[in-house]
């Protein structure tokens, strides 16, 4: 930290999309708030509030219209006399990044923004990533990071193939032809006999 060494709770949290049903503004106050409370009778006891950890929550919502970083925390806003009141000012911390659809240019401003959209991408193959990692922020690609990533990768990959099973699924109960289905998602009609066959429902 900016002071010296200092133990710090850190929450993060990912978002494929903006959220619909609530504000994501009032979720991270809410985490942010649960993280401080949730301390009690675990790092600090009785009335030692002085021993509270400083709490961030950061959060990262893809797909969003523009790259963005938002950073809320305790502001003082002073009404009458001049008494300091002490404490931590900066023990609540919510950071919100927006990661935009497309992935920015290589540029100064927008470096955490293409790291993270690189490594989140699900149209960027594994060696693209790696070779983003490695090339423009001179991280060693080491076995353990290569795993990483390759795991990453597989778990975006997974979630696409999730969801095209579930819109194959869904035109097939509404008596869309295998042809058209094949057109829309892309697949074999074998690939999405297969698919068919896999559903319970279906068998």
């Amino acid at each position: 930290m900016k002071d010296g060494l200092s133990q710090i709770i850190v929450n993060v949290e990912a978002q494929k999309d903006m959220p619909t049903e609530y504000h994501i503004l009032n979720r991270a106050i809410f985490y942010a708030c649960r993280l401080v409370s949730s301390q009690k009778e675990r790092d600090f006891v009785n009335k030692k509030y002085d021993d509270i950890k400083q709490v961030y929550t950061i959060w990262i919502c893809m797909n969003m219209p523009e790259d963005s970083t938002d950073y809320y925390y305790l502001a003082n806003k002073k009404l009458l006399g001049n008494c300091r009141w002490e404490g931590k000012q900066d023990m609540l911390n919510i950071v919100l990044i927006g990661l935009a659809k497309e992935l920015p240019r290589q540029h100064e401003k927008h470096e955490l923004h293409r790291l993270l959209g690189a490594l989140l991408s699900k149209s960027l193959t594994q060696s693209e990533k790696l070779n983003i990692i490695e090339k423009e922020y001179d991280i060693p690609l080491e076995e353990d990071l290569r795993k990483d990533v390759s795991v990453m990768c597989n778990l975006s990959q997974g979630i696409v193939d999730d969801t095209k099973a579930e819109i194959i699924i869904n035109m097939y109960k509404k008596g869309y032809t295998l042809e058209q289905i094949a057109d829309v998602t892309e697949k074999s009609i074998s690939e999405i006999e297969e698919i068919i066959k896999k559903e319970p429902a279906m068998a």
